[in-house]
Formats: C-alpha cells, sequence, structure tokens
C-alpha cells in the first residue's frame, strides 16, 4: 500500500527548516539544496512543493503571518480594549527565539515586495488586516473611556505597526541592543500615554 503523504505537513516542514537554515546563514544561504538537506529531502523532493526559493519564501511568509495570528487570538481571547491590543502586540514583538526567527523571514520578504507586485499585495492585505484589528481595539477601548489621547485612532495603529514592524528589523540585525524587557517597557510606556493623555 503506498505511503499516504501530508503535502501541507511537508510544506510546513520545509517551511521550518528555512527558518534554521536563515538564522544560521541568512537568506542567501537558504538555498533550496541546504533546506532540502536540513528537512531531511532528498534535493528534488522540492519541487512539487515549491519550484523556485521564492515560492518558498512567500508560503514562509504566509505561514508567519498565519502562526502569529493563531497566537493574537489565543492571547487575546476575552480581552478587549487596550489589554488587547497589548496582547496583540506581544504575538509580533520579536520577544522570543520563535518571533525572532519570523522576523528573518518577513525582512527578506519585504526585500522581494520591493520589486514584486504579488508579494506587495500579500504584504499589503496581511497589514491591512492587522489595521483593522487594531482599530477594533481601540474604538473598545474609546468606548470604555481608557483613552484619552487627542491622536487619531488611524495615527495610533500607524505608530504602534512602525514599533512592532521596526522592532522585527532591530531584533533580526542588532538583537543584544533591545531586550525583550525593553520592548515590553516601551509598548507599556507607550500605551499609558495613550491612557493618560499625556
Amino acid at each position: 500500500m503506498p505511503k499516504v503523504v501530508d503535502h501541507d505537513q511537508r510544506r510546513v516542514e520545509l517551511v521550518n527548516a528555512t527558518w534554521r537554515i536563515i538564522a544560521r546563514h541568512g537568506i542567501e544561504g537558504a538555498t533550496l539544496r541546504e533546506i532540502a538537506t536540513e528537512a531531511g529531502f532528498a534535493n528534488g523532493a522540492l519541487k512539487p512543493y515549491f519550484g523556485t526559493k521564492d515560492d518558498l519564501l512567500t508560503f514562509a511568509f504566509g505561514h508567519v503571518f498565519s502562526q502569529t495570528n493563531l497566537r493574537i487570538e489565543r492571547g487575546a481571547a476575552g480581552l478587549t480594549g487596550l489589554a488587547a491590543v497589548r496582547a496583540f502586540c506581544h504575538e509580533i514583538l520579536p520577544l522570543d527565539e520563535t518571533r525572532v526567527s519570523e522576523a528573518r523571514i518577513v525582512i527578506p520578504f519585504w526585500q522581494k515586495a520591493l520589486t514584486n507586485a504579488a508579494k506587495a499585495q500579500l504584504h499589503d492585505e496581511s497589514m491591512l488586516q492587522w489595521r483593522l484589528a487594531l482599530l477594533g481595539h481601540l474604538a473598545e477601548a474609546r468606548a470604555a473611556g481608557e483613552m484619552h489621547t487627542a491622536l487619531t485612532d488611524t495615527d495610533v495603529v500607524g505608530h504602534l505597526l512602525n514599533v512592532l514592524l521596526g522592532a522585527q528589523i532591530t531584533a533580526a540585525l542588532s538583537p543584544d541592543e533591545h531586550a525583550p524587557e525593553q520592548l515590553v517597557a516601551q509598548l507599556d510606556g507607550y500605551l499609558h500615554l495613550l491612557s493618560t493623555g499625556d
């Protein structure tokens, strides 16, 4: 009887292998041959899943985004307003090795998106989803009297996303300069300013 192959699981295994290779050697070192070896596959075995490294990188970005959203859903379950915003941000900030590895996938994807319309659209759609979620939480915070800032919710969301995405770059390039405790303290300081209006 032929062996049943779980193709989705194989793709995830390849993404995880890609994370490990990028963490050790950077995106240029993440050749299909290296990724196949890391995942325990024969080199040609990748072709049915990803024709090119570009295809793999796009899938990896989508997988990272999905995994982050699952964590956000779990972390913010039962929370509203600024507590939900804080939980949301914690799942994107590079506070542990998993999130730092995700940043190492996202950064080269951004580089590719600069010159690839399909990748740029995927990124834009992902960020729109996050913007809408944050706007919903901020609306809850305003309705509950938790926010006293004169900034618009749109400006607050823009600032939060700039901080979150910037932290991913910092964590990948100079992790020793930005400890998780610092990132959490910076986020909490900003949320405090939103609540007090100072």
